[in-house]
This record gives structure tokens, sequence and C-alpha cells, in this order.
């Protein structure tokens, strides 16, 4: 069928086109029929505009128009007029206008769609996932996408206008393991060989470095085959970006102008500069986790001198082991009941804590359980040194150092929003988080593994460390962290081989190992490897906070289900006989 190209979108009419004839196309979002006068809103991505059926200004219009319903496509001709007088809708662009229908075309119909295309409207994620074309015409929907689209613009205009050069890397590579599974790809051509897909471009934006490129980006797609939750995704985006012959000083400047433009376009915020900075140590004895959430006051604070001398045997095992004693504040809290206090201290339990000791703060001093195996000093030691006042609430936990202060920093966040701390529309809380150790050790496995990946720098004055010892080693990392969530990740980088192998030493890697997995990494820092660092921004997630949601699906047009399906094309699924052949494969029953 024919229809005429649309002379205005239905975001566009405003007074100055009363009287115009118009094109219109779109769908209907809403049919409302008063005694013979048809109304229907008709939207596209820009807008809604209310277009009128009436059946003395044009019958024939009137009698197709009452076979319109909800989501059907159509083309309408029609002449604008102003609104009667007291039918005005300020909640749209368009509320002073309507149009008069001359002429409509049904482009097409539409079955009666499985939810309601509204905001707000309960219906499973599930559905939602498996017609995600219609989630998409939600108006929320549609402003995620479109706010994605425009970080993307910043992203590019503000690389490109600092000489940076936007270079594609493959998404065909050599399978390097970096902590998580890859995602496999077999070769038809070369039998028994896999290809991977890249978990980040890493080792070839460090060989772009050693090319002369001094100044690369990229937007680009990551694959790890890894269990996933609200916050992740077996293939996301990241800015990717490296710079030669820099320092982190100029990693970070070049961070926060990114992030200064990204807020003033996207939320209107003028972002203040230079951002906080807190070490790894200091960002977890204060705040328990190393994406400390700083819109709230709540601070953990380290007792181990207050019990030095102690005789209580939780304390003193604690110390001679070399643990941590963390307690937290909680104002106005000494009210709880022993019911309350039950349920918080289940809650750490589950997260692995021995148990959670907690003191009410009285006018006689602490009211505690384990109030009887302190000393008087010791007790008026922690009021004193938490600041504490008659009707607080004291927390304590003890044990190894990183595993105690991760569960106080949760317990720190179940109390923020226990007491209704965490305000999302103050100015946003941003930071950097630094000198993270180079190392972390695995029980399990009795080895080191980088805490970041292999190719991180140790801080120069903790080379010595890398070798005589690994756990008191720094890394030159550092990490950007947006209102409790890590946003961007980077460090600088390992430039020559001698450190490199140091390295690979470090983690157990052996000689023939890392010239299987990066020898091609290794063969480029001998020709001449400039001093290079960077850093990568998780896309999906930090479109996430910009837009006040809770999941990066809902920031993806086209994401998986947390079991790594995709409900609306029925992936991953089965394929032919023929097809696994050629590929040289059989599936095991």
């Amino acid at each position: 069928m024919d229809f005429n190209k649309r002379t205005h979108n239905c975001g566009e009419l405003r007074e100055k086109n009363i009287g115009e004839n118009v094109v219109l196309n779109g769908w209907v979002d809403n049919r409302r029929d008063l005694g013979g006068v048809i109304f229907i809103d008709l939207r596209d991505r820009y807008g809604i505009t209310q277009v009128v059926f009436e059946p003395t200004y044009n019958s024939s219009a009137h009698e197709t128009g009452k076979e319109l319903r909800t989501e059907y496509v159509i083309s309408i001709e029609g002449k604008v007029r102003k609104r009667p007088e007291g039918t005005e809708n300020p909640v749209i662009a368009t509320g002073e206008v309507d149009v008069m229908v001359d002429k409509v075309i049904i482009l097409n119909s539409s079955l009666t769609t499985p939810f309601q295309i509204k905001d707000n409207i309960d219906v499973s994620e599930e559905l939602r996932l498996k017609y995600r074309y219609l989630d998409l015409r939600r108006e929320r929907m549609k402003n995620n996408i479109l706010t994605r689209h425009k970080v993307y613009g910043i992203v590019r205009n503000y690389f490109n206008n600092n000489n940076f050069v936007e270079i594609e890397t493959p998404y065909l590579m050599k399978s390097t393991p970096e902590g998580a599974r890859d995602f496999l790809v077999p070769s038809r051509l070369h039998k028994g060989k896999f290809y991977a897909l890249p978990q980040s471009p890493q080792t070839y934006k460090q060989i772009l470095m050693v090319a002369g490129f001094d100044r690369y980006y990229q937007i680009v797609k990551c694959f790890r085959d890894e269990d996933l939750r609200a916050d992740r995704q077996p293939e996301f985006t990241q800015i990717d970006v490296e710079m030669s012959f820099v320092h982190e000083e100029d990693i970070f400047s070049t961070v926060e102008g990114l992030m200064k433009e990204i807020f003033k376009k996207i939320k209107n915020v003028d972002l203040q500069l230079p951002l906080p900075r807190l070490t790894f140590d200091e960002a977890m004895e204060k705040y328990g986790s190393d994406k400390p959430d700083l819109r709230f006051n709540l601070e953990m604070v380290t007792l181990n001198e207050i019990f030095n001398n102690s005789e209580f045997r939780v304390f003193k095992d604690t110390l001679e082991t070399g643990g941590i004693i963390t307690a937290l504040l909680a104002k106005g809290c000494g009210n709880y009941t022993r019911n309350q206090l039950d349920v918080l201290t289940d809650y750490v339990k589950k997260l692995g804590a021995g148990g959670l000791i907690w003191m009410r703060v009285k006018e006689n001093g602490l009211e505690a359980p384990v109030a009887k195996f302190l000393s008087e000093n010791e007790k008026s030691a922690i009021i004193d040194k938490l600041n504490a006042e008659n009707g607080d609430l004291v927390f304590i936990i003890s044990g190894k150092k990183l595993k105690a202060l991760s569960i106080m920093g949760a317990l720190r966040l179940e109390m923020a929003r226990r007491l209704d701390l965490i305000n999302n529309n103050e100015q946003p809380n941003m930071l950097w988080v630094t000198d993270f150790p180079l190392f972390e050790w695995d029980d399990e496995t009795q080895r080191y593994y980088a805490m970041h990946h292999p190719f991180t720098s140790p801080k120069l004055e903790d080379l010595e460390l890398v070798k005589t010892d690994p756990s008191k080693a720094r890394a030159r990392a550092y990490d950007l962290v947006l209102n409790g969530n890590e946003i961007a990740g980077g460090s600088i980088r390992i430039h020559n081989s001698a450190l490199q192998s140091k390295m690979f030493n470090a983690l157990g890697i052996s000689q023939k190992e890392a010239e299987e997995k990066f020898g091609f990494l290794l063969e480029a820092f001998k020709y001449g490897a400039p001093p290079h660092g960077g850093i990568a921004f998780g896309l999906d997630r930090m479109v996430m906070l910009l837009t006040g949601n809770s999941s990066i699906r809902d920031v993806i047009a086209f994401p998986k289900t947390t079991s790594g399906l995709s409900l609306m094309d029925g992936s991953p699924s089965d394929v032919s006989k023929e097809q696994l052949r050629e590929l040289h494969l059989k599936v095991r029953e």
C-alpha cells in the first residue's frame, strides 16, 4: 500500500504549525471514542500527537478510524488546529494542538499485545524479554536506549577532540584466559583448533602502543562465559582506552574530563574536579569495600590498638594471627530489639562471619553479652574511639583482615538501607580507589593470582617485593567508583619482557606456558615498547547508573537472561549434524 512521507514526527508540532496540512506516521498509543468523535494518541520515538476523527469533518476518515486499535501502524493526513480551550495537555510537548484527520491509511494491524505498552506495568521480566520489540516501545526503555546513544556520541567526540584514534580489534583471537572462561569458536579450516572471543582487547591495545598509536580508544564488545547476575552479561560493552608515555595522573585527568562532559550533557550536573582518592587499604578499613559508597557517612573504625592486651579470647586470637577488629557505629539504634539484632547476626553469618558482637551505648557505659569479658578501660576506649553517645549501637566483627572488613562493609550497606541514608537524587559520588594489591592468594589452589591482570605493573618501590613477599606488593592499578559501583578500572602496564617474566614467575606461570599464551605480546615488548597505561569502562553499568536502573539488562537493547538465554530468538539453540561435522565436532550425550 502506498502512503505519503511524513512531514513532521509525532513530537514536533506546536502552535506555530496551526493551519498547516501535515502527514504523520506512527503507532496507535491510545484510542478514545467519545460519542462518535474518536481521539487517537499517535506515537513514534519522538513523542505523541493527538489526532481527531470527527464525522462532521470527514466521514470517510471517521469510518476508517472506527477500525483502529492499540499498536496499529497508521499514516494520517490532516490539518493542525489549536485544541479547544480546557482540553490542552501540558504533560506532552504537543499538548497545545491536535490534528483533524482528512485521510488515514492502516499500514499494519496488530494483535492484542501480551502486555500494555506503558511504563510502571506489572509484568514479568521473562515476558518483557520474550517480546523485547514491544518492551522497547515503552517510554522508559526507549529513553534508556537513547541515553546510551548519547553517551556513545559524547565518548567519541571527547576522545576524537583529544587526539585519540579509534581502532577496532579482532573478535576472533587466541585463547588467553584471564580469570573467566573463554567463549570458544571452533575453526572449520583448521581441524581441532579454536578461536576465543575476547574477554577484553587487553593484549591488542598494548600491542597498539608498541605500534606507535599513542592514544587509542574503542567502544567494544567483550565476552565472558561466567555465571551471571543483574550487572553481568555474557556479552558486554567496554569503553577501552590506552595511552603511551603516561603516568597515573595523565590517566586520571583524561578520564575526569570525560566524566565531566558525560554528567553535564546527560544529567546537567557539574562534576567537581579533581575527584577524591582513597587507597585500597583506606577504602577497605573505612568502608569495607574497594568500591565504597560514600553517599552516606557510616564509617568503620579499626579497634586493634584498644585490644592489644585484651584477655578476651576472640580478640586475642584475632590479633595473634594478624587479623583485624573492626567496628561500626549505628547512631540512635540502641533501641533495636533482640530479634532485630539476631536478624543482623544471621545476616553476617551467612556472609561467613563467625558472629556479630553488638553493644548498646547507655548513660553508664556499654550493655552487651560480651561486656563481662572486657575491661572498663577497653569499654571506655570503644566509646571514645567511636564518639558514641547514649542511645547508639556498636557492631564489632573480628577475623582475617580482608574477610572481616568485607563482611562489615556489607553490614554497613545494610544499615544504610535500614536507616534510609542513601539518597539517589543527590550529587553523584565519584572517587578513585588506588594502590591495589598486585596479587591475591587463593587458598583452594594454594597460589597467587593477579588481582587485576598479569600485565599490571607493580609500584616501582615494590619491585623487590614481587619476588620476596608478593602479598605486600602493590599495583599501579586504579578503579573509578560511582555511588558504590565500579564503573572503570585500569593500570599502568608492564612494558618490558624482564619484568613481565618476573610477574609470570610470581604467578606460577612457567616460561613455556607464558610463551604459549602470551608469546606474541612478549615478543612485541622486545622491539621498543613504550611505557603505557590505560583504563576500561563498563559502559552498560555506567548507563544503568545514569538512567537510574538497577539492572544492566534495562539499558541493553537485546540482553540475555541470568542463565544466558535469549528468550526472544531462542538462542543458544541446536545446530544440524552437518554443521557439527564441518567443524569436526561431536556433541556428547
